[in-house]
């Protein structure tokens, strides 16, 4: 049986894609709904609905707590979308974060599985491994960042 977690990131996924990409949800309603608390329905919203898996959340208090999830258009081949991980990426990244930032580009077709590998090869902590650890998440970052302006041309 799946995980309480699971289940509710696939409820909100389905519930997305029956919309034009983005929903409004209550807290309460959706933990009411699922037989949890609601921070248990935060916990979700937190870890898998980010930026770096392409989407947008917005958090209203009062109310019982509404939320706007949206999930980020992808246009232009993806180019748009590029743009926008590129200039909020920040200037340290982990491996993880690397490695779910290009499983997404390949997942929606932003980037070939072969441009996939490459790039997940490039940013490993292996191919890093002469870097101190400590400059790793900056090395990775200017990496990631040059290669994918790189398939922007």
């Amino acid at each position: 049986m799946a995980k309480l977690s699971d289940l509710i990131e696939s409820f909100i996924k389905q519930l997305i894609s029956d919309t034009d990409g983005t929903i409004e949800i209550q807290r309460n309603e959706l933990a009411n709904q699922f037989n949890c608390v609601p921070s248990q329905i935060n916990y979700v919203i937190d870890t898998r609905f980010t930026t770096e898996r392409g989407y947008y959340v917005e958090s209203r208090r009062g109310g019982g707590g509404h939320i706007s999830i949206r999930r980020v258009s992808i246009e232009h081949k993806g180019k748009n979308y590029l743009m926008h991980i590129i200039n909020s990426m920040g200037d340290n990244i982990s491996q993880q974060s690397a490695l779910v930032f290009i499983n997404n580009f390949v997942d929606y077709s932003v980037i070939s599985e072969r441009d996939g590998l490459l790039l997940k090869a490039a940013t490993s902590d292996k191919a890093l491994s002469l870097v101190p650890v400590e400059h790793r998440g900056n090395i990775r970052a200017s990496i990631l960042k040059n290669m994918l302006v790189s398939l922007l041309v």
